[in-house]
């Protein structure tokens, strides 16, 4: 399988279901809507929404009618960066490359466009675009999931663990939890999307499900990696801060050669989850292999 050329493909994919479902700049309220357009189209590997589709696929899925859900998995993760990157979070002045939110529109609409994003986002979950394939019943399995991802035991939660965990020594254990909650949780929750769309049994969703914990895991650790090992200009957004904000990371705990271990070691158990699939699986796989090789 050509993988770079099926994740461009499938970039390009979300990219133009974006630009369809995504609010147009104009009217009383499009200097809001421009502040979310710029974050949401500053670009990204679109990761989560690939999740999502390539899940789907396994199941034998068409993934046509699951591009609303694959929208707003997006336009959560960039609400979570926007408001990541703010003075009284991470107080970052670059993301992807550009200037963030708040440098850019200010403080104030940069909270509002964020929290814009993250509301609609489940206009699009609720979307009756998505009731053509699926049952109102799937349809708000899958809302509850993705809501419990992204709220207090999920990547809001999360991220109030981390700030009350900078500058402190915690067990690992806490800093698993942190990760868990902050990041694994929505990258767990938009595998189950694409489960819950492609008509997962039970053993098969259970199988998805621990693929997306461990490839979760794997993002995190590489991410905590790229924070030592990259550099600016290729991350997108200023190396070293972790260090800088005495966060807890795997490199401080294992040292760099045993948490790129620890990280290959998840991706082999995220494949591994996938033995009971076909070959329609193969993008799932290569996307765990991708999230270990990865260099932003």
């Amino acid at each position: 399988m050509e993988f770079k050329k099926y994740l461009t493909q499938q970039c390009a994919v979300v990219e133009q279901a974006l630009a369809r479902y995504m609010l147009p700049e104009e009217g009383p309220l499009s200097a809001h809507i421009k502040a979310m357009r710029y974050s949401l189209f500053a670009g990204g590997k679109r990761i989560r929404p690939i999740l999502a589709m390539a899940a789907a696929e396994a199941l034998h899925a068409a993934t046509e009618p699951l591009l609303p859900v694959v929208c707003a998995l997006e336009c959560i993760h960039t609400y979570s960066l926007i408001h990541d990157d703010l003075p009284a979070m991470d107080n970052d002045a670059l993301r992807r490359g550009k200037p963030t939110s708040h440098v850019v529109f200010g403080e104030a609409e940069a909270i509002l466009a964020g929290d814009g994003l993250l509301s609609f986002a489940f206009e699009l979950l609720s979307h009756p675009d998505v009731q053509q394939t699926i049952s109102p019943s799937a349809q708000l399995r899958m809302i509850n999931i993705i809501a419990k991802a992204i709220g207090p035991k999920g990547m809001v939660g999360g991220q109030s663990l981390d700030l009350a965990a900078e500058g402190q020594t915690i067990p690992f254990d806490h800093l698993r939890l942190i990760h868990g909650y902050k990041t694994g949780a929505l990258i767990t929750a938009s595998v189950q999307a694409g489960a819950i769309f492609g008509m997962a049994d039970e053993k098969q969703f259970a199988a998805l499900s621990q693929y997306g914990v461990q490839i979760g895991l794997a993002f995190q650790i590489v991410d905590d990696l790229l924070d030592v090992e990259g550099t600016t200009e290729d991350l997108g957004k200023t190396a070293g801060a972790d260090a800088q904000r005495n966060k807890a990371t795997y490199p401080a705990f294992f040292g760099v050669a045993k948490t790129k271990l620890m990280a290959l070691e998840a991706v082999e158990a995220a494949v591994t989850a996938l033995e009971i699939f076909d070959a329609k699986a193969e993008p799932l796989r290569a996307l765990a292999r991708y999230i270990y090789e990865r260099n932003n």
